[in-house]
C-alpha cells in the first residue's frame, strides 16, 4: 500500500468510532474471529486499546493483529488502531457455507403486543369493578 492510499484511508477512518476494544485479556482467538468478521463487513475499522489494562503496547498489538488477519495497519495513535483489509467475496461466501445450517435459521421470537393506556385501563376494570373510579374524568370546555 502506498503512502497516498494510506492517507486516503486515514481520512476515511477519521469519522469512524471504535467498534472493538482490547483490554486486559489482550488478543484471544475470539477477538481475532470477531475482528475478522468485522473486517469482512466493513473493510476499515477502529479498535480501542485500553492503555491501563492492556498487556502490550498498541503498536505491538496492531502488528500481531495485522499478521493474524492479513490486514494493513493504517495508523496507530495513542490507544486507537485503524486496520484495513479489502473484502473478499469468495472468502465471505465460504465462511457462510461453513456455518451450521441450524445456526442460520432464526429462532421465532415471542411476539409482544404493546398495549395502549385505554386497553390497560379496560383490562384493569374487567378484573376489578372498582377500578372505574381510577379513570380520569373528561371535563368539557
Amino acid at each position: 500500500m502506498t503512502s497516498k492510499e494510506r492517507a486516503q484511508w486515514r481520512a476515511k477512518a477519521n469519522g469512524l468510532e471504535p467498534v472493538i476494544q482490547i483490554g486486559k485479556e489482550g488478543i484471544s482467538d475470539n477477538l481475532i474471529t470477531q475482528i475478522d468478521d468485522t473486517l469482512d463487513a466493513r473493510e476499515l475499522i477502529k479498535i480501542r486499546v485500553h492503555l491501563e489494562t492492556a498487556p502490550k503496547a498498541p503498536k505491538t498489538l496492531a502488528g500481531e493483529l495485522a499478521v493474524a488477519l492479513e490486514a494493513e495497519i493504517i495508523q496507530v495513535i495513542g490507544g486507537i488502531i485503524v486496520l484495513y483489509r479489502e473484502a473478499d467475496e469468495q472468502k465471505i461466501a465460504e465462511k457462510k457455507k461453513k456455518r451450521s445450517p441450524g445456526a442460520a435459521k432464526a429462532v421465532a421470537k415471542k411476539k409482544v403486543k404493546i398495549k395502549g393506556k385505554r386497553q390497560r385501563q379496560r383490562e384493569k376494570e374487567a378484573k376489578n369493578p372498582y377500578a372505574v373510579y381510577d379513570r380520569p374524568k373528561f371535563r368539557g370546555r
